[in-house]
């Protein structure tokens, strides 16, 4: 069985569980499905607002699909949660990308 199938297979059984999601996510954009992965990230995020890595790298994928924008406010709102959270080295991944795509232009 591949990845996509057992990660569907255990979301099926659990939709609220939040790693298969990412890992579902993951595996999209892993695979250039890059709409699909993103709306994993949405369905993850609008349940897990504070599931801090699905920011980070949905913005990743959407930085390498060339958009900037978008992957600026997916940085922003990861920013917003990693401060919830306390988690300092995910803001300072997550600010490091947001300077370097600001720098891009």
């Amino acid at each position: 069985m591949d990845k996509v199938a057992l990660l569907s297979e255990i979301l099926a059984q659990n939709p609220s569980d939040a790693f298969a999601r990412y890992g579902l996510a993951m595996e999209y954009a892993s695979r250039g499905e890059v709409e699909t992965s993103l709306t994993e990230f949405g369905r993850l995020l609008t349940d897990h607002p504070d599931y801090t890595a699905g920011y980070f790298m949905a913005a990743q994928t959407l930085a390498k699909a060339g958009r900037n924008d978008e992957a600026r406010a997916r940085l922003n709102n990861g920013i917003a949660s990693a401060r919830r959270t306390g988690n300092q080295h995910a803001l300072s991944e997550m600010q490091a990308m947001l300077d370097d795509l600001d720098l891009a232009g």
